[in-house]
């Protein structure tokens, strides 16, 4: 620990100044890196707790842990999980009522001997509430009481004076997101539900705008394997530069792009009467009307592309999806 002689102050030069934060933020992660080698049987014990509670979680702490406790029920709610945050104080003084029998309680506390949690760990073993106790020591009150304990313990605080909580409570909080992620995994939580749960907003578009939601579904120009690269040029420029070529049965073959046709014209003259099945591209990228469009940007991305063919499962073409219209709806 530095001494008050050693410490950066408001004059210090930059380089000091990104040195101490690098610092903090590699102790900060030393300090998760350590929890997460001490994950094991009281892990899966807390997470088939939460998972199996009838009721809701109920997690609680004070100061700096009441901050962490309400960020993990922010997450598991978020998650599919039902919880909530209850002060310890105020819940001696009549929020207990919002605690049921079926419910399970996670208590942050970094020493585990906070008087303002004695109340409540009472109060939980009397009703029979399981306890998860996310906490720095294990031999403490609430380490001895509790039904699972969590080791949470770090080193040091990123604090030079090691006082202020800061690598304790990213420690902790870092325990609470692992265990709302192993549940939401338990549980089979998807794309879908999480769009459930978060309807406004970028988030809520990205993950409940579906393809069929933003194609081109009517008018848009398509052409057969027989069709010229002349009958290409009008559809290529009404459709930005993407045309699909389809079948007898309207079946997606292929697509023919505006490179593709630049490239066609700067090493053949005779461009315009050559085949569009002799240039297109066979077995092109596509996607499906009922996939999420945020999917569909992600290939895009990927494979460097600005519109997809939208086809049904048995390779009938149903609409063009471009990537203009997806950022026109919000997804990109």
């Amino acid at each position: 620990m530095n001494s008050p002689e050693e410490r950066i102050g408001a004059s210090a030069p930059d380089e000091s100044l990104v040195a101490e934060g690098r610092r903090v933020l590699a102790l900060e992660a030393e300090a998760v890196s350590a929890v997460s080698h001490r994950l094991g049987a009281d892990f899966v014990q807390a997470c088939r707790l939460i998972y199996s509670a009838e009721g809701r979680v109920v997690v609680s702490g004070i100061g700096k842990s009441g901050h962490v406790a309400r960020k993990i029920a922010a997450t598991l709610t978020s998650t599919g999980t039902p919880a909530t945050f209850l002060h310890p104080v105020e819940g001696l003084h009549g929020d207990m009522g919002i605690v049921g029998r079926r419910d399970v309680a996670v208590l942050v506390s970094k020493s585990g001997d906070t008087s303002e949690l004695t109340g409540l760990i009472d109060y939980l073993m009397r009703l029979g509430v399981p306890i998860i106790a996310l906490t720095g020591a294990m031999p403490s009150p609430l380490g001895r009481h509790a039904t699972v304990t969590l080791d949470c313990s770090v080193p040091e605080e990123a604090c030079p004076m090691d006082l202020a909580p800061t690598s304790s409570t990213t420690a902790a909080l870092a325990v609470g997101d692992a265990l709302a992620v192993v549940v939401l995994q338990m549980k089979g939580f998807k794309e879908e539900d999480f769009a459930v749960l978060h309807p406004g907003g970028a988030l809520g578009r990205k993950l409940s705008v579906r393809v069929g939601d933003v194609m081109v579904a009517e008018d848009y120009p398509r052409l057969g394997e027989d069709a010229l690269m002349r009958d290409c040029i009008v559809p290529l420029a009404e459709m930005r530069g993407t045309v699909p070529i389809v079948d007898g049965e309207e079946r997606v073959v292929g697509v023919v792009t505006a490179g593709d046709l630049t490239r066609l014209m700067e090493r053949a003259p005779d461009f315009l009467d050559r085949p569009v099945s002799e240039v297109m591209t066979r077995d092109p990228k596509v996607a499906h009307p009922d996939e999420l469009a945020s999917a569909a940007v992600r290939r895009m991305e990927e494979h460097g592309i600005m519109a997809l063919p939208v086809r049904e499962d048995d390779g009938r073409l149903r609409g063009i999806v471009h990537l203009h219209d997806l950022m026109r709806s919000g997804v990109v």
